[in-house]
């Protein structure tokens, strides 16, 4: 069974390549934190945040860390939770057999042109 890791509004999966810490480093990155920030936080040195990233970086073949987290999107290891919620909204839609969103119905004002 995959696990899955949820941090602020974004979300990671185990099981797909990354080792658990790279993971939650990952994602604390991709929401715009730095390094000595994420290792505040964990209570580790910030050379250790670095190592782990730079691990992650080399199990994806990227050498910045921008491109790190497009290609942890791209082979669906992190993706930010409103994209799940959009799904779960979609799938519902379905099931319920109504659309997820109604068009407001144009009115029927007529604009003269010149």
């Amino acid at each position: 069974m995959e696990e899955t890791i949820i941090s602020g509004d974004w979300q990671g999966f185990l099981g797909r390549g990354l080792a658990l810490r790279e993971i939650q480093f990952l994602l604390l990155l991709a929401q715009g934190l730095t390094a000595k920030e994420i290792a505040k936080g964990f209570g580790i040195a910030p050379s250790t945040v670095v190592k782990r990233l730079s691990n992650a970086m080399f199990k994806l073949g990227v050498h910045r860390q921008s491109a790190m987290v497009a290609e942890a999107m791209k082979r669906q290891i992190i993706c930010p939770v409103c994209i799940a919620l959009a799904a779960v909204i979609v799938i519902k839609s379905m099931v319920d057999d109504q659309p997820a969103f109604q068009n407001r119905r144009l009115s029927d004002r007529r604009i003269a042109t010149r």
